[in-house]
């Protein structure tokens, strides 16, 4: 089965987030797809399979299935786009969070989805514990959403995963103002056993609502502060975020089972 590895939010190999992506004529068993993400290693493998005019598409972290991923959508975009129907202008993918768009527009592939209902909750001696900084705002959708005063408390921030695991939410979201961008931000999901996310593209679906909101600007550029780093270009419209990134190929191979 032939396999692609694409860098997602980036135009270079070696930044953005790095996700496997799969387009096959008929489902394998859901065994099989966790130990190929397992086997990969990497944040998100996607899985495809055409049907109809649109394809089914599944995201596999290595502790399991999850309901939305970004990267590993604009991902397995551009691999359709480019390996299997380059006519192919947009795209809809049936998923655990409805159907979702893609339009490649030249280098940007734009995506819409969901954006999440976040909840206000009071800031926790736990949350400061687990990332070692008391944020000055804290939000919950899916995931939890802590808001700190600066870029540079976002780039300097040195969590405890085991600390991070007992909070609310799937995933944790770290934001703040950025100096070059509207905003910057880390993801870490220790909970499916990715200590950090490079660019989490669901994550801005929490991030991205709230910074909206603050500033009254719905279209702004996000800047994930990780290790690999990666931009996202965002609009928010009200129930739907579209967030539009580059991809660059990294790898193309074979998996043998």
């Amino acid at each position: 089965m032939r396999q692609y590895v694409v860098d997602a939010f980036t135009d270079k190999v070696f930044e953005g987030n790095p996700a496997a992506v799969c387009i096959m004529d008929e489902w394998l068993p859901e065994s099989t797809m966790l130990k190929i993400t397992l086997e990969n290693n990497l944040s998100e493998t996607a899985f495809a399979v055409k049907e109809g005019e649109d394809y089914r598409l599944r995201w596999f972290t290595p502790g399991g299935e999850i309901d939305l991923c970004g990267h590993a959508t604009l991902a397995t975009a551009y691999v359709i786009t480019k390996f299997y129907n380059t006519k192919l202008e947009e795209i809809q993918f049936k998923t655990l969070s409805g159907v979702l768009k893609v339009i490649n527009r030249g280098d940007l592939y734009e995506m819409d989805f969901p954006a999440y209902d976040l909840q206000k909750i009071n800031v926790t001696d736990e949350m400061e514990e687990a990332i070692g900084i008391r944020p000055i705002e804290a939000f919950k959708g899916r995931d939890l959403l802590l808001v700190l005063e600066n870029e540079e408390n976002i780039r300097k921030l040195k969590p405890n995963m085991q600390k991070i695991k007992k909070l609310d939410g799937l995933l944790l979201h770290v934001t703040a103002p950025g100096r070059d961008y509207d905003c910057v931000s880390r993801s870490f999901a220790p909970k499916i056993d990715v200590p950090e996310d490079p660019v989490c593209g669901s994550g801005h679906c929490h991030i991205i609502p709230y910074w909206a909101a603050k500033t009254g600007n719905n279209e702004l550029v996000a800047y994930q502060a990780s290790r690999r780093s990666g931009i996202l270009y965002c609009e928010f419209q009200g129930e739907r975020v579209k967030l539009s990134g580059n991809t660059a190929l990294y790898s193309v191979a074979d998996i043998n089972f």
